[in-house]
């Protein structure tokens, strides 16, 4: 998860252990991530890295003491060049490297501003945020942030996934529903974190509301199927008779008997020679031409139109019965009064209030003392007061 800070964003990430936690910032240092803007934090309850545990210094009493005793080279963590060993108050010992170590091993800075939370505070990450991340520290998770700029957060994200980065927000639910299971955890309990989402009660918890509820009638549409028309194209056959004239040349040779003087012309053609004639005729050639005879037009009319619907909604209606307070209703209440007038009255001697509250309703609405409806309970409670009922 990414927490803006302001001009930089700090990516977190969760790791079962400090190789996955080292692989990470390894791949992260390669591909250009300064050294100075990881840092990595873990918890050391019960030495669970003795490799670390030595001059361990304490946060709080002197800078050159809590850093310089407690800092060692670490030996498998590869590319994260040495783990400083401190003792965080309220928490315990952990071990820590990066800007987050060096602002726990300020002078005073952890005890001031809150141990762990403070200095996650100061790295970039909201205060809530830090309380989560506080927890699973102690709960034995290692801890890698980095400070990187807004349009490389993403990238940087990817690689803590890649690298086996946990689910936060899977791990708190999963916290938070074994809650009271807390106390069996071999590090110390976090006394703020199930605590702070837990709701606080307060004196205004004992008044009760009655919710008053409308229903407002929304009209939609939605369309629901009509008469349907297909219209289907199909090609027939059907024969055609057409008549045609054609025509058709024959040679003919004919002899003909003469018997007349040659001519001159005659003469001329009395040489070898020969005639040729072509006979020709006429046949018929069929061709086709598609032409359109009619269109079928297939299209929709919309119609609008308005319809009124009729329905009913509910609301809910609060009435406040004041019957409920009777002391209220004392002999100052003008209610109280006329209504025991009206119990003294000779004329309504022996009749029951549903016979009487007709004619009490209209000598009351003429006094103008005010609406009946909100007086008419102080009233019957006069009546029945003087009549033995209340």
């Amino acid at each position: 998860m990414t927490n803006a800070m302001t001009h930089t964003r700090t990516v977190v990430g969760l790791f079962d252990s400090l190789p996955e936690a080292n692989r990470a910032v390894d791949e992260l240092v390669r591909e250009g991530v300064s050294r100075d803007d990881v840092s990595v934090i873990a918890s050391n309850a019960n030495d669970r890295y003795p490799e670390y545990s030595s001059g361990t210094g304490e946060v709080g009493k002197g800078t050159a003491k809590g850093a310089g005793a407690g800092a060692v080279v670490g030996g498998g963590l590869g590319l994260i060049a040495g783990l400083t060993a401190l003792a965080i108050p309220g928490f315990g010992p952990i071990i820590a490297a990066g800007p987050i170590a060096a602002a726990l091993t300020g002078a005073g800075i952890g005890a001031a501003s809150g141990g762990l939370i403070g200095g996650l505070s100061k790295a970039g990450v909201s205060e809530n945020d830090a309380r989560l991340f506080e927890e699973a520290v102690r709960r034995g998770d290692v801890l890698v942030t980095v400070r990187t700029s807004g349009d490389h957060a993403d990238h940087v994200s990817d690689v803590l996934d890649r690298n086996g980065a946990k689910d936060v927000d899977e791990k708190s639910r999963r916290w938070e529903s074994t809650a009271g299971n807390l106390g069996t955890s071999t590090a110390p309990r976090s006394e703020g974190f199930v605590s702070d989402r837990r709701e606080h009660t307060s004196d205004r918890e004992q008044e009760r509301s009655i919710p008053v509820v409308e229903e407002h009638l929304q009209v939609g549409k939605r369309e629901v199927g009509g008469r349907r028309v297909r219209v289907y194209s199909q090609v027939h056959e059907q024969p055609v008779t057409e008549n045609v004239e054609l025509r058709e040349e024959n040679v003919r040779v004919d002899r003909r008997s003469a018997d007349r003087p040659a001519t001159e012309a005659d003469l001329s053609a009395f040489r070898e020679g020969s005639i040729e004639l072509s006979e020709m005729r006429e046949v018929p050639v069929v061709s086709k031409e598609a032409r359109v005879i009619e269109e079928v037009v297939v299209g929709k009319d919309i119609n609008v139109r308005n319809e009124t619907i009729h329905d009913t909604v509910r609301r809910t209606e609060v009435r406040v019965d004041e019957r409920a307070m009777p002391a209220e209703y004392n002999d100052t209440h003008p209610g109280y009064r006329f209504g025991s007038e009206y119990a003294n009255d000779e004329r309504y001697r022996g009749q029951e209030w549903n016979s009487v509250e007709p004619h009490a309703r209209r000598d009351w609405e003429s006094r103008g003392h005010g609406a009946w409806d909100d007086f008419k309970d102080s009233i019957r409670h006069g009546w029945n007061k003087m009549r033995g009922r209340a």
